[in-house]
């Protein structure tokens, strides 16, 4: 039981587990990774999050990235309200489906036409199947390490070698579903090079994250962006971008405005919608037009671009578009790098730290080194992380429950929280020890 009196973590997660699969509705939400039982909790504010035994954290996953501005943002929960009170769900074209698509058209040169659906997933796997339609090729090459979506097609691991075709990473999708989708690793040119040689005139996209969050966090090297539109482009493939953590929590262009890399097509997830559950997919007209009705290409959904979805994308669009969120996003990710660089020091650590504005991850890596892939990524210290996540839950602060994961800063994020955060990791560090 919890302080109030009420039903706690443990007795919530116990009675999960008689009802629900793993007593949690996403995997990673069990803590298999890192060990112990999840937390469960009641409500969020700002930067923090209060479980259901009283206790409150400064959180640093932040939904897993669209809580950019905070928890229960008063403009976004107003227009959430307001919208609902006009009701939760048409089944019919309604004006806030055009202006967030607008929105998104204008701040996405890339994107010429979008269209809304309820999930990253649905928005990789229609971008998967567009590729395949406009192009009349079926091959697709995906990086090991980008995770797109539980669609079965990109639900994949590699193979022996680096050409191999995919073998399917989950019981229940068959060897014919990813018999068409390639994995080679991600930030490797002569990969690149050797499977489109060898498979280009099959090849309908090659689809990645260009800033790989899935595993841990992992920035692409310098114009590796650049050689892939370029590869693309010789064997007329298409460049797909997942920016479904990324998209508008990077900056209003997303990954490809830093990087000033045009994809033909792009993903779009729960940041657009401002937590709510919401996905979307849009690049060139010429493309977008495959789609029915005007095109050969199915997709549909009944909740798409439901009204509440787009009413709380239209109002965190609104204060992004304001000026000033970013430059105090990227302020307090250095505020944190500091603290964090230093406290590792303090320790005697060479663990690896990402970081690219409010995003970053710490690698529980005893090498240290550049992460540049998934196999450096699977060299991490597991145990390590999970006595360093445990000890930081214990002192107030919540990182993601997984080393595979990568954290988020919001605006809510200040002195106070970094003080907590900087108390909070040297205890975890010397819990650790």
């Amino acid at each position: 039981m919890n302080k109030g009196g009420g039903i706690g973590s443990k007795e919530l997660f116990d009675k999960a587990k008689m009802v629900t699969p793993g007593g949690v509705h996403s995997p990673v939400r069990a803590f298999r990774a890192v060990g112990g039982t999840p937390v469960f909790m009641e409500s969020a504010k700002g930067s923090r999050m209060k479980d259901v035994d009283g206790k409150e954290y400064v959180d640093y996953v932040a939904s897993w990235g669209p809580a950019i501005l905070g928890h229960a943002h008063p403009e976004v929960v107003a227009a959430v309200r307001d919208a609902a009170g006009r009701g939760i769900s048409f089944g019919t074209p309604h004006e806030g489906e055009v202006e967030l698509a607008s929105r998104i058209c204008r701040l996405i040169p890339s994107v010429e036409k979008v269209r809304f659906c309820n999930s990253g997933t649905e928005a990789t796997m229609s971008c998967v199947r567009l590729a395949r339609g406009f192009t009349k090729r079926n091959k697709i090459v995906k990086f090991a390490g980008c995770y797109h979506g539980h669609s079965d097609a990109l639900l994949v691991a590699a193979g022996s070698g680096s050409l191999t075709l995919g073998q399917p990473d989950s019981a229940g999708v068959t060897t014919g579903a990813v018999r068409d989708t390639l994995v080679i690793p991600f930030n490797d040119r002569d990969a690149v090079r050797a499977c489109l040689q060898k498979y280009g005139g099959e090849i309908a996209a090659i689809i990645l994250e260009p800033i790989p969050a899935n595993v841990g966090l992992i920035l692409p090297e310098d114009g590796y962006l650049a050689f892939l539109r370029a590869e693309t482009d010789k064997c007329g493939a298409l460049l797909i971008f997942d920016e479904v953590m990324t998209g508008f929590r990077l900056g209003l262009g997303g990954s490809q405005g830093i990087y000033q890399i045009r994809p033909d097509l792009t993903a779009f997830g729960k940041v657009i919608g401002g937590g709510m559950p919401v996905g979307a997919f849009g690049g060139r007209a010429d493309i977008m037009d495959h789609l029915a009705p005007d095109g050969p290409v199915y997709q549909a959904g009944t909740l798409s671009g439901n009204p509440m979805a787009m009413a709380a994308g239209i109002a965190q669009l609104r204060i992004l578009e304001r000026g000033g969120v970013y430059e105090k996003l990227e302020a307090t990710g250095a505020a944190v790098e500091k603290l964090v660089r230093e406290e590792l020091q303090s320790a005697g650590l060479a663990y690896p730290w990402v970081r690219i504005g409010s995003m970053f991850c710490l690698f529980c890596r005893t090498e240290g080194g550049v992460v540049r892939n998934l196999v450096d990524a699977k060299k991490c210290d597991w145990e390590a992380y999970a006595n360093l996540f445990h000890g930081l839950l214990e002192n107030g602060v919540y990182f993601p429950p997984s080393q595979f994961e990568t954290c988020f800063l919001s605006t809510s994020h200040g002195e106070a929280e970094l003080e907590i955060t900087r108390l909070a990791l040297s205890k975890a560090l010397r819990r650790r020890a």
